[in-house]
């Protein structure tokens, strides 16, 4: 520091050293390449140094030796910006002892700003420093994470919980690039600009986010970020902690995907009705199910398209431990095979065309519950392969991702196909059938059970009557008669639909249905010689193949809609495809010719 000062017209040049030598704190000067050259006495009575022996060593050898190298990094920087600065270093004491100092730099400049001279005070804060050590010490053993920024974000101090979640150093955490290493891809950019707004401001936030733990896990965490500020209002420190809220989040995301499916179920209002039924077939099926439905057991349930098989997996679900927990339905024949998996077991962000974001599968939304997948004969190869591992080690993989996730859920599957058969065609693994085979129950056709139909018919009725606002007392006893005596191909499923046709045009109190539906029904199933056989309860076999064949004949070789081959079939579209692509029956009922 130098000045002038005026008196009597005569100038007088005040020496900057008297200064710093009457300081009372270890003070110095430097010349603008940094050497120094000057120490006022205090420094050398607390060093015990000699001038001589701090003009030569600069005195550097009152430093400790484990600070030297970042002193001179930091003094050469300093150096060549001219700005001031601080450090902090451990100082040798005449009698041995280090202690720690804040060494604080100024430069001096001329009226034209040109850097003539560096000043410097050293100020003890050794206490400071104990103060410090003892703070850490104490937050190490915190079972949360805590972590110390600067005003700007730049990480001071993680402690061993953060470090050990981590695996990171607090160097590697102020490296460039951090936050695409530390945080999950989807949070990065959010997560960057949110903080950067929170330091700006000074004011206490948080943010939540998923972080890679040194196992290679992303785990959601929320981090609180609190500011600790001086007299002025100044942030001082940023003080940061992080709490792992993973649990939390999984449970959140699983109640919004059974929520989900709650919805959707209740959308489906024709499937909430119970099983109805008494005779001897209906018997031994529930009983089936009062069996194995306190077990874990997967089930495998069989019979003819619209003979209830959903019924039966949602009662073996509510006589389950599971009951409580989400019942998750998917039709593998209604969804394309280039999305059955993502359906199945979700997608990564960006793991095809299309993926915008990561979605949970319905394996994901059914853990804990039961999922229950229907046309099971419908999954294409591959799928097969990814759920027999569901079964045998309980853990799958999101397509586009290759980390395991653990599943705690029950499968109940459905199908009118003969699997066995399909085993034998090559176009169902082996290995899947006997996981799924467990416990197979067969659902008998309606018309093997028609001493239930006057009991289904006045469930139908009273249900569709008291949503239509009408008062239907009796059925008509020629219309039983009638209805026992078809052979329903679409079993419940067509009867239902009849019924609640009959009850919309009812205008009395007896509920009656139009003869020439049954005898247009009954015409129609002559035409394509009965109703398909059932896969899984009846051989595929010339029978089979000549119904479609006369079903693709009807509809001139039309498959999907109202008048296509399917719906005269009584199945799905889709698996009549397969059924036709298994038998090599083109869409004119055509076989290739059996080599001689």
């Amino acid at each position: 520091m130098a000045g002038m000062s005026a008196k009597g017209g005569q100038e007088a040049t005040l020496d900057p050293r008297a200064f710093l030598d009457a300081a009372p704190a270890l003070a110095w000067s430097a010349l603008p390449d940094g050497s120094l050259d000057f120490f006022n006495q205090r420094f050398g009575d607390y060093t015990g140094l000699s001038a001589d022996g701090l003009y030569r060593s600069q005195w550097k050898s009152a430093i400790h030796p484990d600070d030297m190298e970042p002193f001179d990094a930091w003094w050469r920087d300093l150096a060549q910006s001219g700005a001031e600065g601080t450090t902090a270093v451990r100082l040798r004491r005449f009698d041995g002892e280090y202690r720690w100092f804040q060494i604080s730099a100024t430069p001096v400049h001329d009226s034209q700003g040109n850097l003539v001279r560096w000043h410097g005070i050293n100020v003890d804060i050794d206490e400071r420093k104990c103060a410090e050590r003892d703070l850490r010490t104490i937050t190490d053993v915190i079972r949360q994470s805590i972590v110390v920024l600067s005003p700007d974000g730049t990480t001071i101090y993680a402690n061993r919980v953060a470090r050990d979640r981590t695996g990171l150093t607090v160097g590697e955490v102020n490296e460039t690039g951090f936050f695409a290493r530390a945080f999950h891809p989807d949070d990065v950019d959010r997560v960057r600009e949110e903080r950067r707004i929170g330091l700006l401001e000074g004011l206490p936030f948080e943010l939540e986010m998923r972080l890679l733990h040194k196992s290679g896990q992303y785990r959601w965490q929320l981090i609180q970020y609190d500011p600790f500020k001086d007299e002025r209002g100044q942030v001082l420190r940023w003080y940061v902690t992080g709490t792992d809220i993973d649990d939390r989040k999984r449970a959140e995301e699983r109640l919004r995907n059974e929520n989900l499916v709650l919805r959707e179920e209740i959308d489906r209002t024709s499937m909430f009705e119970e099983i109805v039924g008494s005779s001897k077939p209906m018997r031994l099926v529930v009983k089936q199910v009062e069996m194995v439905a306190p077990s874990d057991s997967t089930a495998l349930i069989l019979g003819e398209t619209g003979t209830g098989k959903e019924l039966v997996a949602r009662a073996l679900h509510r006589r389950s431990k599971r009951a409580n927990k989400a019942f998750v339905r998917i039709n593998c024949a209604a969804i394309p095979q280039s999305l059955i998996a993502s359906e199945l077991f979700g997608h990564e962000k960006g793991a095809f065309t299309g993926a915008l974001q990561r979605r949970l599968g319905r394996f994901e939304a059914a853990d804990g519950g039961t999922i229950f997948l229907d046309e099971i004969g419908e999954l294409p190869m591959e799928t097969q392969i990814a759920l027999l591992r569901v079964l045998q080690e309980r853990e799958f993989e999101r397509v586009g991702s290759n980390q395991p996730i653990k599943i705690d859920v029950r499968l109940i599957a459905a199908t009118n196909r003969n699997l066995q058969a399909a085993v034998n065609a090559g176009s169902f693994r082996q290995d899947l059938f006997y996981r799924l085979n467990v416990f197979p129950i067969a659902v008998p056709p309606l018309r093997e059970r028609s001493e239930d139909i006057p009991l289904l018919v006045e469930y139908f009725v009273g249900r569709y009557a008291n949503a239509a606002g009408k008062n239907i007392r009796h059925i008509g006893k020629h219309t039983l008669e009638q209805l026992q005596a078809y052979s329903w191909p679409g079993n419940i499923r067509e009867l239902q639909n009849v019924v609640e046709r009959a009850v919309i045009l009812t205008e009395s109190d007896t509920f009656v249905v139009d003869e020439s539906w049954l005898k247009l029904e009954s015409a129609d199933t002559q035409q394509v010689g009965g109703s398909l056989p059932v896969d899984g309860l009846a051989s595929l076999g010339e029978q089979e193949i000549e119904m479609i064949r006369a079903a693709l004949a009807e509809s001139h070789g039309r498959i999907a809609g109202p008048s296509g081959a399917a719906a005269k079939l009584g199945i799905p579209r889709q698996t009549l495809e397969s059924k036709m692509k298994r038998l090599g029956i083109d869409k004119y009922g055509q076989q290739p010719p059996t080599p001689k």
